[in-house]
């Protein structure tokens, strides 16, 4: 590899999802949710050159001064990535994830049709969460190119990078990427309340500040999705109460618990067939009985909710394992790696086998 485009074409013809490239050490990939080596010691000057070929000016003094950075760049062929460049042990490295621009369907990634349903909403919050890696990205992009399709509204996107592009279609998109068109979260979704949007992606709940202006745009009438860093849909309430100072968290309690409409907590589990993963979701629902819940301080007691609340589109990470056993999709012994509660997996494995899908499985 020569420069920055080999490299990159590389990544792509090989599915890998993200490339790490650290000064003086090897140069691995990450396929299918596993590190592989493919090449030989990079130099410090190769890693710096390759920095230097992905930024402007502005960027390089920005990584200068704060000894990482992180940015969008897209190659020669109009793929785009997504990097994060970093200091470890006084050398360079770099994090370069892979931004698939295709736009899949909620039957190509197997998500459930209840996630359908949550685009259609006038107003409130909706997260997804999961850990790094996990497919939120794609699994938002793909709810809000649904929003673009049918409903005739103004989106406003805050990312940090932009990473999925929108054409208009029958609905108008505006994207905003940090430091290029906003300085911060917070800042963009509180400029997006006087720019009459209907629906405001947040890229990520960073910080109280994003927190608190993520809760006034839902409770004033707008649909707000983002993501966070949570592997559980219980984690996330108590995150985002957590969040506040504690002589506010009792308001904090009850604006969350009007406002919040949904927590999808996705987790990208190998197929069994070795050749991809497919997502398995916890999904919550907030209605009323979840909403007092909240209100109350008894966020423990949703779990229980949550198992029994199929009726309203509700599942637990066992549960979605389960279901995906038993289509054959997943191995058991692989999904016990997942699994919270075994006693309680092996009960759901002993219930009415379901009808095997025949849909294709297009996660990386």
């Amino acid at each position: 590899m020569n420069n920055i485009n080999e490299l990159l074409d590389q990544c792509v013809e090989m599915k890998a999802s993200d490339i790490h490239i650290t000064a003086g050490d090897i140069m691995r990939l990450r396929i299918h949710g596993a590190l592989q080596v493919v090449a030989e010691i990079q130099t410090a000057e190769f890693v710096e050159q390759l920095l230097f070929d992905m930024t402007n000016e502005v960027q390089r003094e920005l990584y200068q001064a704060q000894g990482a950075l992180d940015f969008g760049f897209s190659c020669a062929q109009g793929r785009r990535f997504r990097v994060n460049a970093y200091r470890q042990m006084g050398k360079l490295a770099m994090a370069i994830r892979h931004l698939n621009s295709k736009f899949f369907t909620f039957e190509e990634l197997q998500l459930p049709e209840r996630l359908r349903d949550l685009v259609h909403m006038k107003a409130g919050l909706v997260l997804i969460t999961g850990a790094t890696g996990s497919g939120k990205s794609t699994t938002l992009a793909t709810m809000l190119n649904e929003i673009n399709t049918q409903r005739a509204v103004h989106v406003i996107t805050v990312e940090d990078p932009i990473e999925f592009v929108y054409e208009n279609k029958k609905a108008l998109v505006h994207q905003r990427e940090l430091h290029a068109d906003v300085p911060d979260f917070a800042a963009a979704v509180r400029s997006a309340l006087r720019e009459d949007p209907d629906v405001i992606m947040v890229g990520e709940m960073r910080d109280l500040e994003t927190v608190r202006a993520a809760l006034t745009a839902a409770e004033t009438g707008h649909l707000v999705f983002s993501t966070l860093h949570t592997s559980d849909a219980i984690g996330v309430v108590e995150r985002l109460v957590g969040s506040f100072p504690g002589n506010e968290q009792e308001v904090a309690r009850s604006r969350i618990g009007m406002a919040l409409k949904a927590v999808v907590a996705q987790h990208l589990v190998p197929t069994a067939n070795n050749n991809g993963r497919i997502p398995a979701l916890e999904l919550l629902m907030v209605n009323n009985a979840v909403a007092n819940m909240i209100e109350q301080d008894r966020t423990r007691q949703i779990y229980g909710v949550m198992e029994s609340g199929r009726a309203d589109g509700m599942q637990t990470l066992d549960q979605a394992l389960a279901l995906l056993v038993k289509d054959r999709w997943v191995k058991k012994e692989v999904a016990l790696h997942y699994v919270r509660n075994k006693l309680t997996f092996d009960k759901l494995l002993q219930g009415t086998p379901t009808t095997a899908s025949n849909r294709s499985m297009v996660r990386g």
